[in-house]
């Protein structure tokens, strides 16, 4: 029940974000000297009924704070829109969001599967040469750009030709087997994944590193070294438990991070992401995309960061009776 009862509360805290991070990005949209329909009259394929049904849907010819409840009727409803190219808004997310997810679910997974162990080989062997090694590595990693490192993944790329560039499938991926099509799949996942691993590894790391020297320090984890307990059981047992706790906290952040790392990396690489979506769609100055885009990632970095709250809720029992 209690669990329910702290979803529940944090769901609806949601709503109020939802709105205020809706208003600023329509306000600020609108009030910039772009006309929203101007790449759709261009285009010699959109008829003047579709032109005018955006025109009536956004309410245009209305006060800015009418055209905010009109869109946020729309949005509510499910309505998006079109992009400029004449396509459905719900079209485009649909084909882009699956595709960014897999890409953060894969780094996450990977990031968290090294990252703890190596921050808790690195505590445990502190000011050791194998500590400072560590140490400067993920220094390293932290200090190279996303961006500047998804270039020279993608010149190393292009000069080996080991791994394919651009796209998430190949041109004749419906022909292939179940087995090949994940193989396929795996190949264009490759470069974007080593690229945010990466930067995301070294602050996993040198937090897990952090959290686990300031528990071993403590005076529970002495007691039980007294008391001629193993120096297994005093890592994976006491130690760890407590200082895991706090890494979960960092999930949601990294979940949020990775969403808005993995824009240039996807537009660099050309993957067919959210990110790469959003830039695109700024590029070309097309509203609606812009719109449903932010919304959608606003409404991914929230679950990341909700997912995150549920999962210390059952790991840490102390903020049971809080909730």
């Amino acid at each position: 029940m209690e669990f329910l009862k702290y979803t529940a509360k944090r769901v609806l805290q949601v709503i109020p974000l939802l709105i205020i991070v809706s208003l600023i990005s329509f306000f600020i949209i609108r009030l910039s000297p772009i006309d929203p329909l101007a790449e759709l009259r261009l285009n010699p394929s959109i008829s003047q009924e579709t032109l005018d049904k955006e025109m009536k849907r956004l309410n245009l010819d209305k006060p800015i704070y009418i055209q905010y409840f009109s869109w946020a009727k729309s949005f509510i409803k499910g309505d998006l829109g079109y992009t400029t190219a004449g396509e459905k808004v719900s079209t485009k997310l649909k084909e882009r969001i699956p595709n960014t997810l897999l890409l953060t679910m894969v780094v996450i997974f990977m990031t968290w599967a090294a990252g703890v162990p190596i921050g808790i080989l690195s505590a445990v062997k502190k000011e050791t040469s194998l500590d400072r090694l560590l140490t400067v590595i993920s220094s390293i990693g932290m200090a190279i750009p996303s961006f500047f490192f998804a270039i020279l993944m993608l010149i190393f790329a292009v000069k080996t030709g080991w791994f394919p560039v651009g796209g998430l499938t190949s041109y004749n991926f419906n022909e292939m087997g179940f087995f090949e099509k994940i193989a396929d799949i795996s190949k264009h996942l490759v470069l974007p994944v080593i690229v945010l691993f990466t930067i995301s590894l070294s602050g996993l790391q040198r937090q897990m590193r952090a959290n686990m020297l300031e528990v071993l320090d403590s005076d529970y984890v002495k007691f039980a070294r007294a008391k001629g307990l193993s120096e297994g059981k005093v890592i994976f047992k006491h130690a760890l438990r407590n200082a895991v706790n706090p890494m979960i906290t960092l999930l949601g952040f990294e979940f949020a991070g990775l969403l808005s790392g993995a824009a240039l990396t996807e537009y660099v690489f050309q993957y067919p992401g959210l990110g790469r979506l959003i830039l695109e769609a700024v590029m070309k100055s097309d509203i609606n995309l812009v719109m449903a885009s932010l919304m959608m990632g606003t409404i991914m970095l929230i679950a990341g960061n909700l997912i995150a709250d549920i999962l210390l809720m059952i790991t840490d029992p102390r903020l049971r009776g809080r909730s």
